[in-house]
């Protein structure tokens, strides 16, 4: 493996690098699942998405056209959607809805300026306005949508990869990317039997596994890394207390390694905990959601009860008498 120099590694995204040396460094190890998401790693996820065992895109896909005519929408909004990926179920809400602009806002910046580009050749009179940015901290909006009302557009069930604290965080920083009177779209997964649940995030093919480990390959790239990715595995488990699936790249043998020019050590079996994907029952939704400054208004799900659309308003913010 060619080993980038310390001054190619510089230029990585420094909350990159702090959350992989903290994180290769903490007991458990641990790091954070937005650093999935380089070119490759958004790739790889569309991949994942086509998957017969992945049931989340294809229900919530059906569900958001089934749905869509039902949405209160104020006219003229600006649609802005927050790790918009492909923005592969955003046609359905843009043709249902008619809105005046659209800002996909992701982390990996060659990605979103590809799928904006293929957005806004499909919606030819449509203001496409991509931004660039890790939507977990507020940047403006683009001047052009300013004065315009807002539909935040969080499909995915993305909230599920926090844990409850962090998402009601995230749900205060969209009120505050958004501002007075918008309105929030979201996609929660629900929780149900664990032999649907695990195959999602492990199936017969690799694709998950590879994407896991892709991780892995960016710390090398990226980071100056000597991780020899091939003495790691991909698992996915259901926690049963903690509602969830997580998802850990475990060491089958032991292993050490560095990350620009820290030293590490992996025994055989220990893992970094790479992701979770949190299920709600629609009382725990509706919880987080009020707490993170949103009122649910109505909710949706499909006929087997896997996954749910929630529109919510945001809830005036608290003037001093």
């Amino acid at each position: 493996m060619l080993k980038p120099s310390h001054g190619e590694a510089s230029l990585a995204d420094p909350h990159f690098r702090a959350d992989v040396l903290s994180g290769l460094a903490a007991r458990p190890r641990a790091i954070p699942a937005r650093w999935f998401y380089d070119r490759r790693g958004s790739e790889l996820f569309e991949a994942i998405t086509a998957l017969p065992e992945y049931y989340p895109t294809r229900t919530e896909a059906a569900l958001l056209d089934r749905i869509c005519p039902e949405l209160d929408v104020a006219p003229g909004a600006a649609v802005v959607e927050f790790g918009s990926g492909s923005s592969a179920k955003t046609p359905i809400l843009l043709r249902c809805i008619d809105p005046a602009a659209y800002v996909p806002i992701d982390i990996s910046g060659d990605f979103l300026r590809q799928s904006a580009r293929e957005l806004a050749a499909d919606f030819p009179g449509l203001a496409v306005l991509p931004l660039e940015a890790d939507f977990l901290r507020p940047v403006p909006l683009p001047e052009q949508v300013a004065g315009l009302p807002k539909l935040g557009f969080f499909p995915g069930s993305t909230i599920g990869n926090m844990d409850a604290y962090q998402a009601v965080d995230l749900l205060r920083v969209m009120r505050t990317w958004l501002g007075e009177g918008a309105r929030l779209l979201i996609g929660m997964d629900r929780v149900k039997s664990p032999d649907i649940l695990v195959p999602a995030y492990d199936d017969a093919q690799g694709v998950t596994a590879a994407f896991n480990l892709n991780l892995l390959e960016r710390i090398n790239r990226e980071l100056a890394g000597t991780v020899p990715v091939n003495a790691f595995r991909h698992r996915a488990i259901w926690n049963d207390e903690a509602s969830r699936i997580e998802m850990h790249l475990e060491a089958t043998r032991d292993v050490a390694f560095e990350v620009e020019g820290r030293s590490f050590a992996m025994a055989a079996g220990e893992t970094i905990h790479t992701e979770n994907s949190h299920k709600y029952g629609e009382r725990g939704a509706r919880l987080m959601l009020r707490a993170g400054g949103w009122t649910p208004v109505r909710e949706w799900t499909d006929p087997q009860g896997w996954f749910s659309l929630i529109l919510a308003e945001a809830q005036p913010v608290a003037r001093a008498p």
